[in-house]
């Protein structure tokens, strides 16, 4: 994840790799507000920014699914990358950095129709909200 630094708690980041497809695809850019505590700003089914536990300068991009002892338990929204609470166990309140609060995609390629471009515009820019549908579903795996 890359990431380009605007006002005080308020960050650009850019998303790299699949975890978070179809919700997040790569290339796409976050708009994030960073968090004082894991705990406190974050609620169940919330896309959160969060330090690797095994790699901590390694930045990540999750769904946070339910609270449990000791921190947060996420994981990705594409069942088929396992680089999550799956794989390192609950992510502690210290290491969940941001919520993200809106996604734009930039385009894939040149639109060259008007209802290309209108269909791009529509959809480049949304609000990130927690799904709490999505992450019973989770759990419930």
């Amino acid at each position: 994840m890359r990431e380009r630094a605007t006002r005080l708690q308020w960050q650009l980041v850019e998303v790299t790799g699949p975890s978070m497809a179809p919700t997040l695809l790569h290339g796409d850019w976050l708009l994030i507000q960073k968090v004082s505590s894991g705990s406190e700003q974050v609620r169940e089914g919330d896309v959160v920014v969060v330090r690797h536990p095994l790699q901590q300068d390694l930045l990540i991009v999750k769904r946070a699914v339910e609270r449990r002892d000791g921190g947060w338990w996420v994981i990705g929204d594409n069942a088929f990358v396992a680089n999550d609470s799956r794989e390192f166990g609950v992510v502690p309140d210290d290491m969940v950095v941001a919520r993200a609060r809106g996604r734009f995609r930039p385009p894939g390629e040149l639109q060259r129709s008007v209802a290309g471009a209108a269909s791009w515009v529509t959809s480049c820019v949304r609000p990130l909200r927690a799904d709490r549908s999505f992450s019973r579903r989770l759990r419930a795996r």
